[in-house]
């Protein structure tokens, strides 16, 4: 059933139009008697349709409506609504005003409607202007807002500007549970101070699946980095499932090397949204809004800020209120949603596969003279059963030098770990006798080689004579 605040002004205004003179259409006066009624009706309080509060109509008024009721007895309501004003069609304008309106908006796009306004009094001048309202009426219906500065003017930024200008924003959501999450940093709005005595701002890592809306999983870390994404997705795996996909922005830490080959080798679909358009993640953006009114507004009275409480804090709100809390948009609670299916999830492998697949792959020079290779400033041993490859393909986390391994060139294979140079331990002097890379010893001496031995008989076979005078004096030699 349709709620009377749900109809439109002109509606209500009609309905009680009718409401007044109704009685008079139902039992028409006789003559001589309209002017009794109608100051009676006049006398009366009515409610006003907008505001609720008591109004009254001067006779003149109810006897305009009765007479155009009756006019329009097949729809006396519509005949007693108003016309709806022109909606920014200029009728209102001259020509002269329109073409100033426009032709100052296109040169100043990024002005209010105040200071479009204020200039044209001096353009057009006062007697020329119509109102304020009316100015606005017609700016905003003819799609004349005001462009925002763009923060940024690179040639990424103004094409995301001129894109976001031409193309609709769609929302959207996925048909199936852990098909698509979403992944991004959101700068706390209190700053913690640290043991070393530096104000830092936390950043919040939130991972949420776009579907249900349930959050994967969150955390606070002091940096933005590779290593701290990674730490927490890898958290997100574990408790929940691997996606299908997942969507970030294109920050260093989203597109680092680590992060995109740990998804290629897990089989996560790596989605990024466009360069300076964060509206394409705004499932996350209204989280963020949510954890600053509730989380960070109940810890406004904390003077004692640590990342450890504010971790605390947060995974208690999420798992106590957020999950269970109904979502309008859903209709339901993120958690009965993520329950209810349908799911595309995949089992998460173990830890130590989770920690080697966000690894990179380099090629560095195997060094002869010892079997070592540098890599990050530091030199690891390369075991003796492999000295003979001059190219060495090896895989680690460039923060993580404590797990490099060597890994096969022509497949993926990981042949055996690498540890740093110890020279503290190599200076015993005691040496393991390396022994024969895939040859086998020989059994005799082999003698002359067979290419020399060529040449001596095809040059024998010729009858030449020597080519040098042998010392007599040596000819015992």
């Amino acid at each position: 059933m349709t709620e009377l605040h749900d109809s439109s002004v002109l509606d209500r205004w009609a309905r009680l139009r009718f409401a007044i003179i109704g009685p008079l259409l139902a039992a028409p006066p006789e003559s001589g008697q309209l002017r009794e009624l109608v100051t009676a009706l006049a006398a009366r309080r009515w409610r006003h349709p907008v505001t609720g509060d008591d109004i009254q109509f001067g006779r003149s008024t109810i006897e305009r409506w009765f007479y155009q009721a009756r006019k329009a007895p097949h729809d006396p309501v519509a005949r007693l609504r108003n016309r709806k004003r022109p909606s920014g069609v200029g009728a209102s304008l001259s020509p002269q005003t329109v073409q100033a309106i426009r032709t100052q908006y296109r040169d100043h796009p990024g002005w209010t409607c105040q200071l479009h306004f204020d200039n044209l009094k001096v353009t057009l001048g006062t007697a020329n202007l119509p109102s304020y309202t009316t100015v606005r009426r017609y700016m905003r219906a003819q799609g004349l807002f005001r462009e925002r500065q763009p923060r940024h003017t690179s040639a990424g930024a103004m094409l995301a500007r001129e894109r976001l200008e031409k193309l609709e924003v769609r929302s959207f959501e996925v048909e199936h549970i852990n098909a698509l999450w979403h992944l991004d940093f959101h700068h706390g709005s209190r700053k913690l101070l640290t043991s070393d005595g530096e104000w830092i701002t936390p950043m919040l890592l939130c991972v949420i699946d776009d579907r249900s809306r349930v959050v994967c999983h969150a955390q606070w870390f002091l940096d933005e980095t590779a290593r701290s994404l990674i730490h927490g997705l890898a958290q997100a795996f574990q408790r929940r499932v691997l996606p299908r996909a997942l969507m970030t922005d294109n920050g260093a830490a989203m597109l680092a090397e680590e992060t995109t080959a740990g998804l290629l080798a897990l089989g996560v679909l790596h989605q990024t949204t466009l360069p300076y358009s964060p509206y394409q993640n705004a499932k996350q953006e209204t989280f963020w809004a949510r954890i600053e009114g509730r989380v960070m507004a109940m810890l406004e009275g904390e003077p004692n800020l640590t990342l450890e409480l504010l971790n605390q804090a947060t995974h208690a709100w999420i798992e106590r209120e957020y999950h269970h809390a109904h979502h309008s948009e859903i209709g339901g609670t993120p958690l009965k949603r993520y329950l209810a299916g349908p799911d595309v999830r995949r089992e998460c492998p173990p830890s130590d596969a989770l920690r080697g697949a966000f690894r990179i792959d380099v090629t560095r020079t195997q060094r002869r003279s010892d079997g070592t290779v540098s890599l990050a400033g530091t030199r690891l041993e390369i075991p003796s059963a492999y000295r003979h490859l001059q190219r060495v393909r090896l895989r680690y986390a460039r923060w993580d030098l404590s797990r490099v391994d060597l890994v096969d060139a022509d497949g993926d294979t990981v042949l055996c770990p690498l540890r740093p140079l110890d020279k503290a331990a190599n200076a015993d002097g005691q040496r393991r006798r390396l022994d024969a890379v895939n040859v086998e010893p020989p059994a005799s001496a082999p003698g002359i080689a067979p290419l020399l031995r060529q040449m001596l008989a095809e040059h024998a076979a010729t009858g030449l004579p020597p080519a040098w005078i042998p010392a007599k004096w040596q000819e015992g030699a």
